[in-house]
């Protein structure tokens, strides 16, 4: 199967679920990795991460950052951000990244955490202005773009993956000979391009890494929906 960071990493620590992510199923590989990015309406004065840390700490509550929906990418992201600055913003939920990204180009909220790829288009039509990326790595397509890590928020780090793993008890053997497979395949030209089209980057490896990042991600996510009491009802 193929899964992704938020049914794998962040909802079992949001929904009652009726399997073990860790005793249910095999990690084969993580596949993919694509950045985020924080963005901000252009009429907003914070011209860096550091200017929007500053007046967060200066109006503790009164900025607004919208989301596709509560557990989303662009929530958890946003929750990770006040977490790890010491700041106080206030949540404002879409139904959709759309209405989100519609939100904030009205003015609705001051900022948003939302896919890299699909805030291009209003980046390059200025309508958006990127702060920074939420990957550890900067973005291919934006690399004078710094990360979050690199604006001072040392260790962020949120990225929507996309990874392969079969059922628990798989034979070893075969979980081996699908990830050398899928490390066959992602060394296509063909696919690395449409990868790269897409915004992400390859990330390959073998399953004990995957499983060891995995558990790294459940339990980041833990921490995060718990210590900003995140809650779905």
């Amino acid at each position: 199967m193929f899964t992704t960071a938020g049914t794998w990493a962040v909802n079992p620590s949001l929904y009652t679920s009726s399997f073990d992510v860790i005793k249910d199923f095999a990690p084969i590989m993580q596949v993919t990795s694509s950045p985020g990015l924080l963005v901000v309406n252009p009429s907003f004065p914070a011209k860096t991460v550091a200017e929007l840390i500053a007046m967060a700490k200066a109006q503790p509550g009164k900025l607004d950052y919208g989301s596709a929906g509560i557990g989303g990418f662009g929530h958890i992201s946003a929750v990770m951000f006040t977490l790890m600055t010491g700041t106080e913003m206030t949540h404002v939920p879409y139904k959709g990244a759309g209405p989100a990204m519609v939100g904030l180009l009205g003015g609705e909220v001051q900022m948003l955490f939302n896919d890299a790829l699909a805030t291009m288009a209003y980046i390059d039509a200025k309508t958006v202005r990127p702060l920074a990326v939420t990957t550890l790595k900067r973005a291919a397509f934006l690399p004078d773009l710094p990360t979050l890590d690199e604006s001072g928020v040392k260790g962020f780090e949120n990225a929507s993956w996309a990874a392969m793993a079969a059922p628990a008890g798989t034979p070893k053997e075969i979980v081996d000979k699908l990830n050398r497979e899928m490390a066959a395949v992602l060394a296509l030209p063909a696919i690395r391009e449409k990868i790269a089209a897409a915004g992400a980057s390859i990330v390959g490896g073998t399953p004990e890494q995957f499983a060891d990042y995995l558990k790294a991600e459940i339990a980041k996510f833990e921490r995060i929906v718990r210590e900003g009491k995140i809650s779905v009802q």
